[in-house]
């Protein structure tokens, strides 16, 4: 069984980004905090948590567990409360590609928090097909994900073109191609090495990540390029154009998956990602 209370610890810890900053918002002190993770850790059987300069990182092992740990905090939160002859808090759970939380977004959904004090939002952030299994079980009332083109029935879909990229100031090695990729199981890196392997040329995996953070960096720091959506290509990064080294790739779908049996919330929240996606999809087929 798995402590509510160091549950509640990892979760502070992930949030704020630090044991310190952590300690404040539960109330501890931060050898306390620390003691806590240890102690689910152990519960865990996995280090969860990785000690960085800057803060800490997320394990592999540590964002599978933060997915159930919120869900976990918030069941008990709502037995509390339905205990309490309070009525629960209403929960819309949004489900986001990695590669898509972007801070525009993430400003829209900070609106619609603000402006439905009496509803909680549950953001989840992964690959598409962790995302398409939780919609699938009923663990998300909405999401957005990555597809194959016309796969399906969705409340709305917007092409995707992707493109190879690599690091602004990173020229890719001529010999063989270092794949930087998010994890099996992604549909860009499906889409890497099947042009690859069309187009003969040798690869290999240079880099994987689970987030595009590491993504990124992993390509800023002259580690390999990537297949990547135009959503996800930022400053850091360029695109690589010639035909005849990179193959072209064909396009996926993003989709927006809403429940049937959503609430008014969730409808709402449905309807305000919509027209974020439809501006950001307007954008770059202008560009």
């Amino acid at each position: 069984m798995l402590d509510m209370d160091l549950l509640k610890a990892f979760v502070s810890v992930v949030d704020a980004g630090g044991f310190t900053r952590a300690g404040a918002r539960v109330h501890r002190t931060q050898s306390t905090v620390s003691q806590q993770i240890r102690r689910l850790e152990e519960q865990a059987g996995h280090q969860l948590l990785l000690r960085e300069a800057r803060g800490v990182a997320l394990t592999a092992e540590g964002e599978r567990l933060l997915g159930y740990a919120r869900r976990i905090l918030a069941l008990g939160a709502e037995a509390q409360a339905a205990m309490a002859g309070a009525a629960p808090a209403q929960v819309v759970r949004l489900g986001i590609p990695d590669d898509f939380a972007l801070a525009a977004l993430t400003g829209v959904i900070a609106d619609f928090a603000r402006a439905r004090p009496g509803v909680r939002l549950a953001v989840e952030c992964g690959l598409s097909c962790d995302l398409g299994s939780a919609f699938a079980r009923g663990d998300l009332d909405l999401a957005l994900l990555k597809r194959e083109p016309g796969s399906g029935l969705a409340a709305a879909v917007w092409p995707e073109r992707l493109a190879w990229v690599t690091g602004r100031d990173v020229e890719p090695d001529e010999e063989g191609v270092g794949l930087v990729a998010f994890r099996q199981g992604c549909l860009y890196r499906n889409r890497a090495v099947h042009a690859l392997e069309k187009a003969g040329r040798s690869w290999r995996i240079a880099y994987e990540c689970a987030n595009l953070i590491g993504i990124e960096a992993a390509l800023a720091g002259g580690l390999g390029v990537a297949v990547l959506s135009g959503w996800a290509v930022g400053p850091r990064l360029r695109l690589l154009t010639d035909p005849d080294r990179w193959p072209p790739i064909p396009p996926t779908e993003l989709a927006l998956m809403v429940d049937r049996n959503a609430c008014a919330a969730t409808r709402d929240l449905a309807g305000l990602v919509a027209a974020f996606c439809d501006r950001e999809a307007g954008q770059r087929a202008a560009a």
